[in-house]
């Protein structure tokens, strides 16, 4: 055995005592200390506990639930490190690092909670997507009434294809919604919205029927016509989403129609609104032929 051993510990405990006499105090204070570490520090039991109620936190709760239904990406990550921190905790709990293991549990627990603040964000986004998109298909199925009733009163060709076209893309913003898939029900409710709007704007159109309108003024028709024009263009700036560019039998009369949308915009600013209406009447009808070609049937 090592001889300078005894002589060690002695020194050490010689060092102690002067410590110790020095700072009478110091000794209580350690003590102290040493106990309220010791109250503090989680038991076996007290983890194992942890541990049961945080994995139910993660895989069966309410706000794991949220989470999985939110679809959020973010969210769903955090939950992944919250099960990661689980294993981390489980293998201090099994080398008796109590400590360890509830640390570790206490942040897993902070992962799930803010996974589901994500998730909850994530739900009043597509709660108020929601709401946008009954709105737009009520106001299409309004719409299609609309456009029926004129399509029989003006014997309208092609009005029954246009409202079967309607009914169909109403139909599907309808199962998308019925599953909270919002973001492709919203696409499909625009256009069933602005076809209908479309299909009624094109069957009153034309030298004849749109003579039927009263209007105050040639001005007023003028605000109806553009109102009328834009309708088809954004009917078309859909489509040409949907297929991912404009059919390219189309760019010619969509060009077409822009040249004579700007020439009516000029003679409405010098007054000239008669010869503006025309215009925008031909403007629509290029939209028209646009639209058909990309395989949407209008009548008119």
């Amino acid at each position: 055995m090592d001889s300078s051993r005894p002589l060690l510990r002695h020194a050490c405990a010689v060092a102690l005592l002067l410590i110790t006499a020095a700072f009478p105090h110091a000794a209580p204070l350690a003590q102290d200390a040493q106990a309220k570490r010791a109250a503090t520090a989680p038991d076996r039991a007290q983890v194992e506990r942890r541990l049961q109620s945080v994995k139910a936190l993660i895989e069966g709760s309410s706000a794991a639930r949220q989470i999985e239904a939110s679809g959020n990406a973010e969210a769903g990550a955090q939950r992944i490190k919250a099960r990661q921190l689980v294993r981390h905790a489980e293998d201090a709990h099994a080398a008796g690092d109590y400590r360890s293991a509830a640390s570790l549990l206490d942040d897993a627990a902070r992962q799930m909670f803010e996974g589901a603040r994500m998730a909850a964000g994530e739900r009043a986004k597509g709660d108020n997507l929601g709401g946008e998109v009954e709105t737009r298909i009520e106001a299409a199925r309004a719409l299609l009434a609309a456009q029926k009733r004129i399509g029989a009163e003006k014997s309208a060709a092609g009005s029954s294809e246009a409202a079967r076209q309607i009914e169909q893309l109403l139909d599907q913003a309808r199962a998308h919604a019925a599953e909270r898939r919002y973001a492709e029900a919203q696409p499909l409710a625009q256009q069933a919205y602005f076809l209908a709007k479309a299909s009624i704007g094109s069957m009153r159109g034309g030298d004849t029927l749109v003579r039927s309108l009263s209007f105050a003024s040639r001005e007023e028709e003028y605000h109806y016509e553009l109102d009328r024009n834009d309708t088809h263009r954004m009917l078309l700036d859909l489509l040409a989403k949907k297929q991912s560019t404009e059919a390219a039998a189309g760019t010619g009369f969509v060009e077409k129609a822009g040249e004579l949308r700007r020439q009516a915009e000029a003679s409405a600013r010098r007054g000239d609104f008669g010869g503006a209406v025309e215009m925008l009447e031909g403007a629509t009808r290029e939209l028209v032929r646009a639209i058909r070609s990309a395989g949407v049937f209008i009548p008119g």
